[in-house]
């Protein structure tokens, strides 16, 4: 049995090898992520954040009294675009690129197991699809998010990690910004990751990545239950 001492030796172990790595799989994940469009054009098109924003602040030093503890995430909720849904892990496949739920799914978001759970301190990275031939995605909605709204990560142990929106971004997959996506530094952030800009028709997928950029809100509020549903 692995205890949580055990957990955290092994994340604090893993190789700045693999951290590359991860680095240039993200840049490769785009056509995983979204490898069919059905919403291309017109008003039914994906919103779109702006095309550059101002650079992300560096992270602060990180911060064991502001994190929560270790905790996988099982559902997401960002009620201002109406999002609520399940979250399961996922991994890098063997070909390089990042696993994404399946096109059966689309309404599942994805979490990157190999980093931080939402609350800990690091990047914690969950991935959607925007959309498929049939349906939205869970993250069709991503870009109309800007900074200043709510996003809420249920956790297996039963509490609540609530995160603010710093910032939104739609870049080029081949300019992806690895180093401001993952990695184990810095206070508890949290970043969202779907496809998003023209949709190329030949090549089958989208040509730009939308990403959230959100910061554990540090009040009373985290780590607590979350509030019960009436009946």
């Amino acid at each position: 049995m692995k205890t949580k001492r055990t957990r955290e030796a092994k994340r604090s172990g893993r190789s700045v090898q693999l951290r590359y790595l991860l680095a240039a799989v993200i840049i490769s994940t785009g056509v995983a992520l979204c490898v069919v469009g059905f919403r291309l054009t017109g008003p039914e098109a994906p919103p779109r954040p702006p095309a550059s924003v101002a650079d992300i602040p560096a992270d602060p030093a990180p911060n064991p009294q502001q994190a929560l503890p270790a905790s996988v995430p099982k559902q997401i909720r960002i009620p201002s675009i109406k999002v609520d849904a399940p979250i399961a892990p996922v991994n890098v496949q063997p070909d390089g690129t990042l696993e994404v739920p399946p096109l059966s799914r689309v309404d599942e978001a994805g979490w990157y197991r190999g980093g931080p759970t939402p609350g800990e301190n690091g990047r914690s990275v969950l991935v959607g699809h925007v959309d498929s031939k049939k349906e939205p995605g869970v993250f069709y909605s991503l870009g109309a998010l800007r900074p200043g709204r709510r996003i809420e990560i249920a956790r297996e142990d039963g509490t609540t990690a609530a995160f603010r929106v710093d910032g939104v971004r739609r870049v080029s997959k081949d300019r992806f910004p690895s180093d401001s996506v993952y990695g184990d530094e810095g206070t508890p952030e949290l970043r969202l990751v779907t496809c998003g800009g023209n949709f190329d028709r030949k090549r089958g997928h989208y040509d730009d990545n939308v990403i959230v950029y959100a910061s554990l809100i540090q009040n009373a509020e985290n780590g607590g239950k979350p509030p019960s549903t009436p009946h």
